[in-house]
């Protein structure tokens, strides 16, 4: 499981798989993910065949923030602190902890999946690859596969929670056991939207709030599942009832 979450560090580097080194901070990194669940992970947000360009202007890898436009990450690749940061993430050794520190990264979340996609994340698409790995290791087919809704203030489900923020909480799981739950489909592909609009209870109070409606409505529009568990991390951040921010001017998002 450790090398699911290292196998795309080159990223964090700003470099290419090719060009990327084979360990970091003493550790191996850049090491082939078994099972295919690194080309299903991409699948979920990314099409399949030949990458186009799909933002003019944009070739870096900092992600551009599907909420304001915005690209995430000014400066360097390794401005800022993000060289100890990436180093500090990628020699935990301890499967779990390391689960529990992608799930909470900020350096992750600062880049794409590819220059060709920027609104989509490094950082789910790492969490979703490891969640996809741990269910195939279990036995479970994709098509086998839940996303199902989690307690926000439970404990998190090793490898298998994909999205945790104070308001909500995901995992995709072949065992949602009586969880709100809705399959994933017969195969890996953009369906977010999809997926989350079958599931019969949603993590958060749509009815509560308008800040809620608006990103229940978003939600129903994404395709690209890390792009979509990004978006609800920032939304969350910016938005949550106990940030400050008022729903009021919450407006139709991006």
């Amino acid at each position: 499981m450790l090398a699911v979450y290292r196998h795309d560090t080159h990223k964090l580097w700003g470099r290419s798989h090719a060009a990327g080194r084979d360990r970091v901070a003493g550790v191996r990194v850049n090491e082939t993910v078994p099972l295919g669940a690194d080309r299903d992970a991409a699948l979920l947000s990314r099409p399949h065949g030949e990458p186009e360009q799909t933002l003019d202007a944009h070739a870096s890898p900092g992600r551009v923030s599907l909420l304001t436009g915005d690209v995430v990450m000014s400066g360097s690749v390794g401005s800022d602190g993000r060289d100890a940061a990436v180093r500090e993430l990628v020699r935990i050794e301890d499967p779990v902890v390391m689960h529990e520190a992608w799930l909470s990264s900020g350096v992750a979340a600062l880049f794409s999946e590819s220059v060709f996609y920027p609104y989509t994340s490094l950082k789910y698409h790492t969490l979703l690859a490891a969640a996809l790995l741990d269910n195939y290791r279990a036995g479970f087919g994709f098509e086998e596969l839940f996303l199902a809704v989690e307690e926000p203030d439970g404990p998190v489900t090793p490898h298998r929670t994909v999205l945790s923020t104070p308001a909500a909480r995901l995992c995709v799981t072949g065992e949602p056991d009586g969880r709100p739950a809705a399959r994933l489909g017969d195969g890996p592909a953009r369906c977010f939207a999809d997926v989350w609009a079958r599931l019969p209870v949603h993590p958060f109070d749509v009815d509560g709030g308008r800040r809620w409606r608006v990103l229940d409505a978003q939600l129903r529009r994404i395709r690209s599942w890390s792009a979509a568990l990004q978006f609800v991390e920032e939304y969350c951040r910016r938005f949550d009832p106990g940030s400050g921010a008022s729903g009021d001017g919450v407006g139709g998002g991006r």
